[in-house]
This record gives C-alpha cells, sequence and structure tokens, in this order.
C-alpha cells in the first residue's frame, strides 16, 4: 500500500514518527477513546469525529475540491472545500482551520460552526467507511488558493445551479449531500437569499 496521509505518520513533539490518531466517539459526539486512522475506516467503521468545511467567494460561490487521485479514500473525486479529522483533544474549529491552509493554503475567513451530522457512508471502490460524527463550519475564502497537489487535485467555484449539474456528472464523494444538506441554513445566512442554496 502506498504511503498517504491515512497510512503515514507525523511527528510529534520529541521529534519521533506516531501513527495518526482519531477521537472515537458515541452517539452523542461525547469521546470515548482513539483509534488509529486507518483501522476507525475499515468496514464495519469505528463511530469517529470528523468535521467538514464549506468555504465561498463574495459572489456566494462554493469552493470545491477534487481529491488527489493518490488519497487512500475517494481519490480523485470532488467534495467539499476541506474535510478531515481532528486529533486527539484538539477542537474541531481548530482542527478546520489547521487542514484547510494544509490543504488549500488558506486562511478561512468569518469562519461558524454550522452543526453536526451523524452518518455512515461505505465507499465501493476501496471497502473503507466513513463512520463519522461530523462538525461543520461555513465560511469565505478570500485569498489566493495554493493548493497542496498531494491533497488536492482541482479546485472550483460553483454557484448553486453549476452544482446541481455537476453532481449529476459526478463523481462525488459518498458524504458529500449528507453534508451540504445539513450546512444549507448555516450556509443561506453566510451567502444571503440571492446565492439561492
Amino acid at each position: 500500500m502506498p504511503t498517504t496521509p491515512a497510512t503515514a505518520t507525523h511527528s510529534s513533539s520529541n521529534g519521533t514518527a506516531e501513527p495518526i490518531m482519531l477521537e472515537l466517539v458515541d452517539e452523542n459526539g461525547a469521546t470515548i477513546g482513539t483509534a488509529e486512522k486507518l483501522a476507525a475506516h475499515q468496514a464495519p467503521g469505528q463511530l469517529h469525529r470528523a468535521f467538514s468545511v464549506f468555504l465561498f467567494d463574495e459572489q456566494g460561490r462554493l469552493l470545491l475540491q477534487r481529491r488527489a487521485l493518490g488519497k487512500y479514500h475517494s481519490p480523485g473525486v470532488w467534495s467539499n472545500t476541506c474535510c478531515g479529522h481532528p486529533y486527539p483533544d484538539e477542537s474541531p474549529f481548530a482542527a478546520a482551520a489547521r487542514r484547510t491552509y494544509e490543504e488549500l493554503g488558506i486562511s478561512p475567513s468569518l469562519l461558524a460552526e454550522a452543526g453536526t451530522v451523524r452518518y455512515n457512508h461505505p465507499d465501493p471502490a476501496s471497502g473503507l467507511v466513513e463512520q463519522e460524527f461530523n462538525h461543520l463550519f461555513v465560511g469565505m475564502a478570500q485569498e489566493a488558493l495554493k493548493p497542496d497537489p498531494e491533497e488536492v487535485g482541482e479546485t472550483a467555484f460553483v454557484t448553486a445551479a453549476e452544482l446541481e449539474k455537476r453532481h449529476a456528472e459526478g463523481p462525488f464523494s459518498a458524504w458529500f449531500m449528507t453534508v451540504l444538506d445539513a450546512a444549507r441554513p448555516a450556509i443561506r445566512e453566510l451567502t444571503g437569499p440571492s446565492a439561492d442554496w
């Protein structure tokens, strides 16, 4: 298996490599333990904390990313601006801001919580399972993008109508519509009625 963000290690404060750990949660989102990242996604999946970010430009267009082909899970598909997992004891808000910068090279403006959603989405291609308690965030993208090619294959700003057409043509991540629909009230508040989200 190639070394990817799922199987790679990160350096601890003392310089040694450690496996990436996720926070396991119960159905109410309370932390109950930790698990190694890839193990948490192996069928049937362990319920863990995650986040999804939706950033918009001044015209109310949503920033999409196409996941890099080297990703361990759902490679090459379109999805929301950024998604990922907080490290144990890292707040979802801090993790969302961190990963947006790591993946896209920007710091979100006006980033705000937009609720949570719990889902179970298997990925038929990889056999992995997204069993997640997902914290949603909306905000603005007001800087030039500098995507990390190991994370992001392509980006696009789309209107609600353009997204509908793109989604029909696919491919999109299995979780995309679940998180988008859950975030819509906050998206409408941020973008206003004219954006038609």
